[in-house]
């Protein structure tokens, strides 16, 4: 399995994901070396758990919103709309 750091993420995201799509590779992305996420291909005989939650009218956490954000992913003060 790839595993590539966050920067390579976000700068690589088109050819991983391709590889994903078309080699069904899954790859996981770390932070400091640490695994934090694992892309893998989609199973399209899996249900979509956005689509059920939606017809049952229930919300469906993909993340644990209790956890505090890494100072990474607070915007930055250029960034905000007002």
């Amino acid at each position: 399995m790839i595993r590539v750091n966050t920067h390579e993420a976000k700068t690589k995201l088109s050819k991983l994901l391709a590889r994903v799509e078309h080699k069904r590779e899954a790859f996981v992305i770390c932070r400091n070396g640490v695994p934090i996420a694992e892309v893998l291909p989609w199973n399209k005989s899996k249900k979509d758990p956005l689509a059920q939650s939606a017809k049952l009218k229930k919300v469906v956490f993909l993340e644990d919103p209790s956890l505090p954000l890494e100072e990474e992913d607070w915007p930055n003060d250029k960034k905000l709309i007002t």
